[in-house]
């Protein structure tokens, strides 16, 4: 029996994959994963199938496995495959830009929850990088990038909101790619996670790809695999069944607040992808529970804001600071679990 679905994902911005998962029929013999994946997929090369399985994308039955691993009956093969990034053509859009600060070097702007930074998967048009493309002449591109992302040196998630910088010049490009990469920029979110944070912290550990869930990310403590990730986190306001932080990032992972928060067991509230959209903490019945669903429903998202940005200008050699304002829907929310918190500690 063959279930051998096709997909494609876009992870760090970066890779495409094609997904595909193999069920081998009760009566199967044993035979080499990469032969077995060679019959069934004739238009992929036994090569390829075994330099995946080096990389570790190929799985029996959800545990990586190399080529020669010999398939059994009712293993459940799963294999991706990275594919070419998707050519387009990068078209200007009239999308408005909050920008709080703007010289022949560097622009600073604040990106609204829902707006995509670049260009990929399911997101050609309607980005950051199209209304950068309006509002911006001649933006230069960094190099090493798999396609064409103008003034870009950072992102943010979608549905992050919060300060980022642009690079206008080449020389701006260069200078604050080499302050990311060397961890000279200073950067700190706001962050509603759940739980009561007992004391200020430090998390530490490698950032990679989930092994049960290519699209979403994971910490490996023993660091054998993942990139190396550093956060440390400041307790604001404890506020009963959530806490607002300050997290300041060493390093620039992908999803790393949210991953770090969870894995620490404080997920940030309304997290979809990381376990925050659901009640995690609190005396369950039925009033809490619809306060907390009416709370969801304010921020339909991870409750996480890039509050402030510093970085040292490549013109003038300065170190800039930048700070922004918590959007509407956490001021919102945050509002209520005090009020919230208030009722429930009156005598």
């Amino acid at each position: 029996m063959v279930d051998s679905s096709t997909e494609e994902e876009h992870l760090d911005g970066d890779e495409l994959f094609e997904h595909h998962r193999i069920v081998a029929d009760k009566g199967q013999t044993l035979l080499r994963v990469d032969k077995f994946l060679t019959n069934l997929l004739p238009n992929t090369s036994r090569n390829r199938l075994q330099m995946a399985a080096k990389s570790g994308y190929v799985r029996v039955n959800g545990n990586p496995v190399k080529s020669n691993y010999k398939v059994r009956p009712a293993d459940v093969v799963t294999l991706e495959l990275p594919q070419p990034v998707h050519e387009f053509e990068l078209v200007a859009e009239d999308i408005p830009l909050d920008i709080r600060y703007e010289d022949t070097e560097v622009a600073v702007l604040h990106k609204p929850a829902g707006l995509v930074v670049h260009p990929g998967v399911g997101n050609y048009t309607g980005t950051l990088v199209n209304g950068l493309l309006h509002h911006f002449a001649n933006l230069p591109t960094a190099e090493g990038q798999p396609a064409p992302r103008p003034g870009l040196v950072h992102r943010l998630d979608k549905d992050t909101t919060g300060l980022m910088v642009i690079g206008k010049t080449e020389q701006a490009m260069v200078s604050l790619s080499e302050q990311f990469f060397e961890r000279t920029t200073e950067r700190r979110y706001h962050a509603l996670v759940w739980g009561e944070v007992a004391d200020d912290g430090t998390v530490e550990g490698h950032i990679g790809r989930s092994r049960k869930d290519r699209k979403v990310q994971q910490v490996f403590p023993e660091a054998e695999e993942g990139k190396h990730a550093v956060t440390h986190y400041r307790v604001l306001e404890r506020l009963g069944p959530v806490t607002l932080v300050e997290c300041k990032l060493e390093t620039g992972r992908t999803h790393q607040i949210r991953v770090h928060m969870q894995y620490i067991g404080h997920p940030l509230f309304g997290d979809k992808t990381y376990g925050g959209a659901q009640i995690v903490k609190g005396l369950p019945s039925g009033k809490y529970n619809q306060f907390v669903q009416n709370n969801f429903e304010i921020l339909p998202r991870q409750a996480l804001h890039a509050k402030s940005l510093g970085f040292t200008h490549s013109g003038t050699g300065e170190f800039m600071q930048f700070e922004s304002e918590l959007p509407e829907d956490m001021t919102t929310v945050l509002e209520r679990w005090r009020r919230y918190l208030g009722a429930t500690t009156q005598p």
